[in-house]
């Protein structure tokens, strides 16, 4: 990161955390703890903080604002998270998954449209969890869609954030901590985000 950097975060609602509510429109998570922390050991660096989270969506709801929300903003790095709701609604409502041969189609766009019209670093975040139990059907789900992931942010030179890895290490550790509900995060769950995704960036 550098000085002034503009850095926009984008996903659902693990990443939008109540940020309609909050007058910085920052949520109250992990985006929020990333500026925080960045503020105290970085505050020379003057950076700019953009949460375009938007609770229950998916690759495909991400495409659609895709030119509004992120090109037009013309962000230096940009940080995706979506994967959860594509999969959850497999399992609650399964008429509006996303399978994964369409996610990772439409996942390959918007990250081929970032490289075309901005300059931007990309940071891919992985999935976290469905359910802190590893073995679940939501998580097994989970398992190509975070395949898919990595192998796109090889591909396209993007820095990865093991989260997905991260989440499972502290739960197998410290037992079920970090959701309220099996996908929303506590304030430990946003806690590993922020700091897994700062070690990723080296900051």
């Amino acid at each position: 990161m550098k000085i002034h950097d503009k850095i926009l975060f984008i996903g659902d609602s693990i990443t939008d955390c109540g940020r309609f509510g909050d007058p910085e429109q920052l949520g109250f998570g992990y985006v929020r703890l990333i500026r925080d922390l960045c503020a105290v050991n970085h505050g020379s660096l003057e950076l700019e903080f953009v949460n375009a989270g938007i609770g229950g969506h998916r690759v495909v709801d991400l495409r659609e604002r895709w030119e509004s929300d992120v090109i037009a903003q013309s962000p230096d790095i940009v940080s995706i998270s979506i994967g959860i709701n594509d999969v959850w609604r497999q399992i609650d409502q399964p008429e509006h998954g996303i399978l994964i041969e369409e996610y990772e189609q439409t996942y390959r766009t918007l990250l081929s449209d970032l490289r075309e019209h901005t300059r931007a670093d990309i940071v891919i975040m992985e999935t976290s969890v469905i359910e802190e139990d590893m073995e679940s059907l939501g998580n097994q789900l989970l398992v190509p869609y975070n395949e898919c992931i990595r192998q796109l942010a090889d591909e396209y030179r993007a820095t990865l954030v093991p989260i997905n890895v991260a989440c499972a290490e502290y739960s197998r550790l410290h037992g079920p901590k970090l959701t309220t509900d099996g996908v929303h995060l506590t304030s430990t769950g946003n806690a590993l985000f922020a700091t897994t995704w700062l070690r990723s960036m080296h900051f």
